[in-house]
C-alpha cells in the first residue's frame, strides 16, 4: 500500500496492517513461537541487516515494534520534545538502542510483550484519532518530527513496522531452522 495521505486513510490502514501481523504470529507453530530464529549463513551473506541477527525470537521483533511505539508516544504525548530518539542515541548509532531494547526485554514473556504491543498500539490509535489532519501532516510542525510530518512517524512506526515484522515471520515460518 501507498503511504497514507489522509487522516482517514492512516486510520482505515493501521488495524488492516495490525491485523496482518497478528495473522502472521498465528500461522506460527507454537514451537516457533519460542524457538530461537536462526537463518542460514548464505541467508545472512545477503541480507546483512542487522535485525536478521538481533532478533533472536518472536518476543524480540515484538519488542522492537513495541519499544518503538513508545518513542512515538512519548514525543505525541510531549508535543514540544525536541527529539524523536532519546539521548544518547541518533539516528546514525540507533542500531545501538535497538539492541538496548533487547538486552532490556530479556526477561520479558512473550505473552507480556504481545501484551505490551497490544496496549501500546490502542493507544496509537487513540492519539491518532484525536490529532486533526493539519497536526498530522503539517511538515515542520513539531521539533521532534524534524522537517518531516507526524504522519509519517505514525506510518514508519506502526504500518510500516508491522509489516516488516510480518515478513519477518513469514519468512521464518517458510523457512524453520534455516541455519541449522
Amino acid at each position: 500500500m501507498a503511504r497514507p495521505k489522509t487522516k482517514a486513510e492512516l486510520q482505515a490502514e493501521l488495524p488492516k496492517a495490525y491485523e496482518r501481523l497478528q495473522q502472521a504470529i498465528s500461522n506460527l507453530s507454537e514451537e516457533q513461537r519460542v524457538e530461537e530464529i536462526v537463518f542460514s549463513e548464505a541467508f545472512l551473506l545477503k541480507h546483512k541487516e542487522a535485525h536478521w541477527t538481533r532478533d533472536k525470537n518472536l518476543r524480540d521483533i515484538l519488542i522492537h515494534l513495541y519499544e518503538w511505539q513508545l518513542l512515538l508516544l512519548h514525543c505525541l504525548e510531549n508535543l514540544e520534545a525536541d527529539r524523536f530518539l532519546p539521548e544518547p542515541y541518533n539516528w546514525r548509532t540507533y542500531g545501538q538502542m535497538n539492541d538496548a531494547f533487547v538486552t532490556k526485554h530479556q526477561h520479558t514473556t512473550l505473552s507480556e510483550a504481545s501484551e505490551l504491543l497490544e496496549a501500546s498500539h490502542r493507544r496509537i490509535e487513540d492519539q491518532l484519532q484525536r490529532m486533526s489532519e493539519e497536526e498530522l501532516f503539517e511538515k515542520g510542525r513539531f521539533r521532534w518530527a524534524g522537517h518531516s510530518h507526524a504522519a509519517s512517524y505514525f506510518t514508519a512506526n506502526t504500518i510500516s513496522h508491522y509489516e516488516w515484522a510480518r515478513k519477518k515471520i513469514t519468512y521464518y515460518r517458510k523457512h524453520p531452522h534455516s541455519g541449522i
